[in-house]
């Protein structure tokens, strides 16, 4: 039966030598950290693999209650992480089917891509940067910090041994840097890409390309799965009126969600089929940077959606000295302790600074338990009398 199934794979890798675009990435092209005999003997194909692994990763599950703009807001119909990167994994492989790309790989890419968010979305991870460069860790990036947990923290720091091509997307996706054209650096190891972190890390702004053109297609769409989402909850939300979009936006994306995805993933498809790269067309191009312009404008720095950020910033700040100050003196009892290090490995918490542990560890939270760790430590409680002796 094994080697029935077997063979069914190598159907399959025939099949994408078929019916896969030259420039796709075929599945046995995929490059590992440590070979794994299971995955070569075995009948599932390597991107496959991937999938399922950051599916049932830890730090997958932790996306049901990760903020993906607004936070603090009680409305059962606003967007959250999870629904985004779903969204995300579903246009780009509309995307690559036209393409004749590998989904497999799109899917991997678009599931994993978000993973390193903290905390209350991008304002979270500027605040998380902020106390990190403060205590001499250098800036926090989300997407090396999903590269880190799957890497190097799932499964108690012995990572998930994925792709390279998988690692690689997520690290290049930087879905708020405006592209209209991208093409693919394909000749990358992993030697390449630890020192592409390592640049990214001391150069935030450096501009990372995607090894595949998979990648590629999943940075592009990145962009799609929210700028029409955010601006659908912004009206929800009252903070614009459908009637505010530039013309230049209504007249050529529309202004719907529906409408705005169904033109950008039209236009891309149409301009980057048996091309070597994606892109879109210049009119379509410029009327996307007109609607995320607007949606920074009037959206994400709207002062309503930041009446708690300061106090968020407080939390954060409070939260980085006391679990950093609770590792120094080996507090036990502390839930850096309890709820992170106890599940680590050895080798984790001898290569990792306090510092560098504390963010990973803030990294990892959800809004709602940020919340309850901050309510939980920083909180003063009744206490239980009478005192016995």
């Amino acid at each position: 039966m094994k080697s029935d199934l077997r063979a069914l794979r190598d159907q399959l890798d025939r099949r994408e030598d078929e019916a896969l675009s030259p420039y796709a990435s075929r599945s046995r092209q995929a490059i590992r950290r440590e070979y794994e005999a299971s995955i070569d003997h075995g009948h599932r194909q390597n991107f496959a693999v991937d999938t399922d692994r950051i599916l049932h990763s830890q730090a997958y599950t932790r996306y049901i209650d990760k903020t993906q703009v607004f936070y603090l807001i009680d409305h059962e119909h606003i967007s959250h992480r999870v629904l985004h990167v779903q969204l995300l994994s579903k246009i780009s492989r509309t995307i690559g089917r036209y393409l004749r790309l590998n989904e497999d790989l799109l899917e991997a890419i678009s599931l994993g891509h978000d993973i390193g968010h903290p905390p209350f979305g991008h304002d979270g991870e500027a605040i998380l940067s902020r106390l990190c460069q403060e205590n001499g860790i250098g800036p926090f990036l989300h997407s090396i910090q999903g590269v880190r947990f799957l890497d190097k923290i799932e499964k108690g720091g012995r990572g998930l041994n994925l792709s390279l091509q998988v690692l690689d997307g997520i690290l290049s996706h930087d879905g708020e840097t405006h592209v209209e054209r991208l093409a693919p650096d394909r000749e990358k190891s992993f030697a390449d890409f630890y020192r592409e972190i390592e640049q990214k890390q001391h150069e935030p702004g450096h501009n990372l390309k995607p090894m595949t053109l998979e990648g590629c297609v999943v940075r592009l769409a990145d962009t799609i799965s929210y700028i029409g989402r955010d601006l659908e909850d912004a009206i929800l939300l009252q903070l614009v009126r459908r009637e505010d979009l530039p013309a230049l936006v209504k007249d050529r994306l529309g202004q719907t969600n529906g409408t705005i995805i169904y033109t950008l993933v039209t236009d891309l498809i149409c301009h980057s089929m048996n091309k070597n790269y994606v892109c879109y067309s210049q009119e379509i191009g410029a009327a996307l940077g007109a609607l995320k312009e607007f949606n920074y404008r009037r959206i994400y720095q709207d002062p309503r959606i930041k009446a708690e950020t300061e106090k968020i910033e407080d939390l954060f700040a409070s939260l980085f000295a006391r679990f950093r100050r609770d590792l120094e003196q080996e507090r036990l009892n502390s839930p850096i302790w309890t709820d992170f290090l106890l599940h680590m490995g050895e080798n984790y918490r001898q290569e990792h600074r306090p510092a560098e542990i504390v963010r990973d560890f803030l990294a990892s939270m959800t809004d709602a338990y940020f919340l309850r760790q901050s309510q939980d430590l920083l909180f003063p409680k009744n206490i239980a009398v009478p005192f016995v002796s």
